[in-house]
């Protein structure tokens, strides 16, 4: 079964050697640092794997506010809490160029008179008559 095709709801399983607990940990003003602790079945911690950071915040743009999200290569809270500045500052930069990639594809993007929207989400073009009541 490839990556693209949906998974049939009596095929989903847990995989039980990759469980972890969620902890998230927040200054209550910018900050939310969510760690992953690797456990075992029964729950215990499973001391063979490292935990996972990653952090969240939410800016305020002119569109209205926009959630960032990144992962944070740390061993512990602490460092993960000093990370967390340049970590979101990479996600900003990949989010900003992922919206001026976009920019440039809608800028570069060839109308054809088939195409063309029309008011109301409808495509105009083409000749052929409705019905006008």
């Amino acid at each position: 079964m490839s990556a693209e095709e949906p998974q049939a709801i009596s095929e989903v399983e847990v995989d039980t050697s990759n469980l972890y607990r969620e902890e998230v940990y927040t200054d209550l003003r910018v900050a939310s640092i969510r760690k992953l602790v690797p456990i075992k079945l029964d729950g215990s911690p499973d001391e063979t794997r490292e935990p996972l950071y990653s952090g969240q915040t939410t800016l305020m743009s002119a569109a209205g506010p926009v959630p960032v999200q990144c992962q944070i290569d740390a061993a512990t809270l602490e460092e993960a809490a000093a990370r967390f500045p340049a970590a979101i500052k990479q996600a900003v930069e990949r989010l900003v160029e992922e919206a001026r990639e976009i920019q440039r594809r809608e800028a570069s993007r060839i109308v054809v008179p088939g195409e063309m929207p029309m008011p109301g989400g409808l495509k105009g073009g083409g000749g052929g008559g409705g019905l006008i009541g």
